[in-house]
């Protein structure tokens, strides 16, 4: 087992590290921005080194400030959590290069799955459905574009081949507005991903989105955990997430459960990852695959009691997963809230000093949060300041303490969403559980006016 781990991020999934190391018996150096010098896991840690200013492309992206904190801390592997290099293939390449254990796919796996065209052809390989559209990238020629539009049938979506986290699409329903959208999704991806390669799919019209959580070893061994609703989502921005997926029979999970373990196997996968899918009219159309741990693991942990962060240091190590596909189950629901640090009308970040703090409990309640009263939360990273993870019985049980852990709960001196998630699980639509990707946006639609 590794002797001593880099914790390469910040927040709470940094102190969810953290914990899961201190359990292995695992040494940890939190590296950190000059602004994060406050941060839980860090007064945690074993050991600390900053890494350079607030700014995140001169501290968390600054990649070889943190391979030489590995170096002058005699560390054996990184942990880069989500977000920041988790999907950087170089960063992948050099953390290996230069001796360490990354702690996730191989570079070469971050880039195929990371090139939306690429992930597409290696999962037709494998019998993972995906959705209608171009089999490669779309040229500039305008004709060629205008007939395969015509061919996939409007309404359209544009997407950048090198895109994520909701950037680089634009949805198209006329013919008349395809050449301009195509220019300009073009010139966002070239800005944003230095990429410009552009494909084009069908866009479907309800969809629900589905993703299939994923656990690989480098013995050949790969298992699924079943699948996650993360359907109620604003601007493609996860709000919250659910385990199991309302509707989604036995049968339909044990088949594309089975079908994405194996394309782990066809691929080569080791780790944590997720498949994403848009679920419509009873079929799976594969997104993307995201080749790191999940926001909301935390779900699926509560329902199966699997440990996704020591599995991924186990398989990191060489070791094989502790369990096999027979050993899953899934016992009961899970919904997460992602309470985030802005203003629940406006969405616009609020950064400040946490001046009251009390966390909500009861049974079935988890809270992952690195805050803590007299926390200063930073203007500089993502708005998110913690999840909230209750588990019941069944939907309406895990609902229920849902409700009342949010009324519980107390973050006084910022403004954050939790009215937001307190409307939400009270909306009839919400709680059918059939909601598509766009309900909440409508929802805030009708809000607002």
């Amino acid at each position: 087992m590794l002797d001593k781990i880099v914790i390469a991020n910040r927040g709470e999934i940094a102190l969810r590290i953290l914990r899961a190391c201190r359990e292995m018996g695992i040494r940890t150096v939190a590296v950190h921005s000059e602004a994060d010098s406050e941060l839980k896991h860090v007064l945690l840690a074993d050991e600390t080194v900053c890494i350079g200013p607030a700014q995140s492309q001169d501290s968390y992206l600054n990649i070889p400030a943190i391979i030489s904190a590995a170096e002058v801390t005699d560390a054996e592997a990184i942990h880069p959590g989500y977000g920041f290099l988790s999907e950087n293939a170089d960063f992948a390449e050099t953390v290996v290069e230069s001796g360490f254990i990354f702690i996730g796919p191989k570079a070469e796996t971050i880039r195929i799955m990371g090139d939306k065209i690429a992930a597409k052809e290696a999962m037709k390989q494998s019998g993972i459905p995906c959705v209608p559209g171009t089999d490669g990238p779309i040229t500039d020629n305008a004709n060629d574009n205008l007939r395969i539009a015509r061919e996939v049938g409007y309404p359209i979506i544009v997407k950048a081949s090198g895109g994520g986290g909701g950037r680089g699409m634009r949805t198209i329903h006329t013919e008349a507005a395809l050449l301009n959208a195509i220019n300009l999704t073009r010139n966002e991806a070239k800005a944003a991903f230095n990429n410009g390669t552009l494909y084009i799919e069908k866009f479907l019209e309800r969809p629900r989105h589905i993703e299939f959580q994923i656990l690989a070893d480098s013995l050949g061994n790969a298992v699924h955990l079943g699948e996650r609703d993360c359907s109620t989502q604003r601007r493609h921005q996860k709000v919250i997430e659910e385990a199991p997926a309302p509707g989604i029979t036995p049968q339909q999970r044990k088949e594309m459960g089975e079908r994405c373990a194996k394309a782990c196997v066809d691929i080569g996968y080791i780790g944590a990852g997720t498949f994403e899918f848009l679920f419509e009219e009873g079929e799976f159309y594969f997104i993307e695959m995201n080749t790191r741990l999940q926001v909301e693991h935390p779900v699926t942990e509560m329902i199966t009691g699997i440990d996704l962060v020591k599995e991924q240091i186990r398989v990191a190590a060489g070791e094989p997963l502790s369990f096999t596909q027979d050993d899953v189950s899934l016992t009961g629901h899970a919904i997460e809230c992602r309470i985030n640090a802005e203003d629940p009308e406006t969405f616009l970040p609020q950064p400040g000093v946490i001046e009251q703090f009390h966390p909500p409990g009861g049974p079935g309640i988890r809270l992952d949060t690195h805050i803590y009263r007299g926390y200063r939360v930073p203007p500089y990273y993502d708005s998110m300041i913690g999840k909230v993870i209750a588990h019941g019985d069944d939907r309406n049980s895990a609902i229920a303490r849902m409700q009342t852990a949010l009324r519980e709960m107390v973050i006084d001196g910022i403004k954050t969403n939790l009215s937001l998630h307190q409307d939400i699980l009270t909306d009839e639509g919400f709680k059918e559980g059939s909601q598509s990707i766009h309900f909440l946006e409508k929802k805030l639609d009708l809000t607002t006016k």
